[in-house]
């Protein structure tokens, strides 16, 4: 059974929250504050997280950064609406979706069950990819850097990997969205550019100057073995 943390200060969204991911047959915990979401997830440790922004206390962004720290378990943020600021701070700490309040509890669970589709073994299970410095292994979706392992979360991996497996092609922002975001995203494209910038801080030896993830300006991006 698949273990979701889902933190909210309003008891009443955490309730409604909570019984549409059991009905899909999640477990869940629930956590009403940001030290109590640290505390449960290092005792849970779940495979998906749904963290809301505006939280009491230490407040959801600073309860990412403590999660990222130690895990890179698959996060969606809810944040408020017009809040464009907090959701592209997330975004680019690496969160793999969001959802904007108020929020259908149908489209939650359907995103949830997107990103943890997406988190799993969902590549071919053999294929490995080998670019020189890079390894890029499918079965167990994992990196590696110069031997090195990265940790990189679910959307970024699949950003590096659909590149990869078509080097040299180029792919505009939509159609990267259409491919790996498919029906549930519907913000702005601009979030690819983010998960871009991210990768490129992980995998390339210098970010500004890329060997591996170009941009190919006025289109989009390609991967170069």
């Amino acid at each position: 059974m698949t273990r979701i943390l889902v933190v909210e200060d309003e008891p009443m969204v955490a309730e409604v929250v909570e019984r549409y991911l059991r009905r899909d047959g999640h477990e869940v915990t629930l956590a009403f504050d940001g030290r109590a979401a640290c505390q449960e997830f290092e005792r849970s440790l779940p495979d998906l997280v749904v963290l809301d922004l505006m939280l009491p206390g230490m407040d959801g962004l600073e309860v990412f950064r403590r999660l990222r720290e130690a895990s890179a378990t698959p996060v969606i943020m809810l944040t408020a609406r017009g809040n464009e600021s907090d959701r592209l701070r997330g975004l680019d700490l690496g969160a793999d979706d969001y959802v904007t309040k108020p929020f259908s509890p149908r489209e939650l669970a359907s995103r949830v069950r997107a990103v943890l589709r997406r988190s799993g073994a969902s590549a071919p299970s053999t294929e490995k990819l080998n670019f020189d410095r890079l390894q890029i292994d499918a079965s167990t979706r994992t990196v590696e850097v110069d031997g090195r392992l990265v940790m990189l979360t679910a959307r970024e991996f699949d950003i590096l990997y659909h590149l990869a497996r078509h080097p040299s092609h180029v792919f505009g922002r939509e159609q990267l969205l259409s491919s790996i975001w498919e029906h549930d995203f519907d913000g702005d494209a601009s979030t690819v550019t983010v998960h871009v910038r991210r990768l490129r801080a992980k995998i390339e030896l210098d970010p500004s100057r890329p060997a591996h993830i170009r941009t190919v300006w006025g289109v989009g991006y390609k991967f170069e073995p």
